[in-house]
């Protein structure tokens, strides 16, 4: 059995990226609930980002989302990032919020629409260059509610067209990373249903375009871990997005629902290379916290998936490979098993006192006063947020 000692050292490797839209309010369909001291701008998202650095160590950069963060200046908005102890990631598109895309973004016929849509896509490509983000992270609403409502190879014919355009103005240290959902808004059919779709739009870009992997973005009882796995071995897993659901892409902190899951799902990032130092996949939090605070609700999350990376990590590869080899079944189940139930919260809260961090974060989070100066400070002017 491999010693938490052992791995200890490849935690320090750990980064996941937090969603700057975590940290508004949000909700669903039928409601959205605010609470006190919410961010009303992109600055204070940031302050409160830091917050779940500064109490894990393991959420060191901030993604933006465009153009819910748009500032006057990105030199500043990088200068207050760094000053609370963290950066800018990952930029994220929007073209799902415009009345011009109801039928479709860059896969719309109308070839305004479509330039209207790359266009945007340039102009977060220029935000890109200020901040010194490296992905461009593209998730599409296109798609149809109804058959026969568009022609669905001419859709493709016009996503590839598209994406090539964006593709050729991102710089040579950049990346496109495409997203996938199987359903929802559109529920006939989305553009870019599965990371079959994802993969082949990507892998004719070019080397610097890459599949995004969200955790809530798939059928019931699909089998994530594989698909983890098979993009790993392509080599075009870009980025991963955590989150966990019950029912479709409900949002929830990850592990929430399906803790063994998120295990199994780690094992493969850890067994195809994708993990810390070994590989270059941006791991980020997607996820919104309706009827939780914020914060904690981030912190919860980025504790989960330190948790079950320790014990991803505390597989006996060895023997689960001897295991595997001699055909026996009840053996190589019972390595992964061992490893899955192996309590690492006491080791953890040591190997986090060893690095000056608290051993509890949640708790340290609470006793830290900085929800309830928020919410004192933050009085007047337009939470963040919008009515999903």
């Amino acid at each position: 059995m491999t010693d938490f000692d052992t791995i200890a050292p490849r935690l320090a490797e750990q980064r996941i990226e937090l969603p700057s839209w975590a940290f508004g309010n949000s909700g669903t369909r039928f409601k959205v609930f605010s609470q006190p001291g919410v961010p009303r701008d992109p600055f204070e998202k940031i302050s409160d980002a830091a917050q779940v650095h500064r109490h894990t160590g393991l959420a060191p950069t901030v993604a933006l989302h465009i153009p819910w963060d748009r500032v006057d200046s990105y030199a500043d908005l990088a200068k207050h990032a760094e000053d609370n102890g963290v950066g800018l990631g990952t930029i994220n598109s929007n073209t799902f919020q415009d009345d011009d895309y109801k039928l479709g973004s860059v896969t719309h016929r109308d070839d305004r629409i479509r330039q209207k849509a790359i266009d945007h896509h340039f102009a977060c490509i220029d935000v890109m260059h200020e901040t010194g983000s490296r992905d461009l992270k593209i998730w599409l609403a296109d798609g149809t509610n109804y058959p026969g409502q568009d022609d669905l190879r001419g859709r493709q014919d016009r996503l590839a067209d598209s994406l090539a355009k964006i593709y050729e103005r991102i710089g040579p240290a950049q990346r496109l990373v495409l997203e996938y959902k199987f359903f929802e808004p559109a529920f006939y059919h989305m553009d870019v249903p599965d990371w079959g779709t994802s993969y082949a739009q990507v892998a004719a870009l070019g080397e610097r375009a890459m599949v995004c992997l969200d955790t809530g973005h798939h059928a019931p009882g699909t089998n994530i871990e594989f698909i983890v796995m098979q993009l790993l071995r392509l080599g075009r897993l870009g980025s991963f997005d955590f989150n966990s659901r019950f029912y479709a892409d409900d949002d929830l902190i990850v592990g929430a629902a399906d803790p063994f899951q998120l295990f199994r799902i780690l094992v493969e990032v850890v067994r195809g290379g994708g993990y810390g130092d070994d590989g270059d996949v941006a791991f980020m939090l997607d996820q919104c916290h309706n009827i939780e605070d914020k914060i904690p609700g981030q912190i919860r999350s980025v504790l989960n998936v330190q948790e079950m990376t320790a014990r991803a990590l505390l597989v006996d590869a060895d023997a689960l490979a001897g295991a595997q080899a001699e055909g026996d079944v009840l053996a190589a189940n019972g390595i992964l098993m061992d490893a899955f139930y192996r309590d690492v919260r006491p080791a953890l809260a040591e190997w986090r006192a060893s690095r000056g961090l608290p051993e509890d974060p949640m708790r340290a989070y609470a006793e830290s006063g900085y929800g309830a100066r928020i919410a004192a400070d933050r009085v007047g002017g337009a939470q963040a947020g919008w009515g999903a």
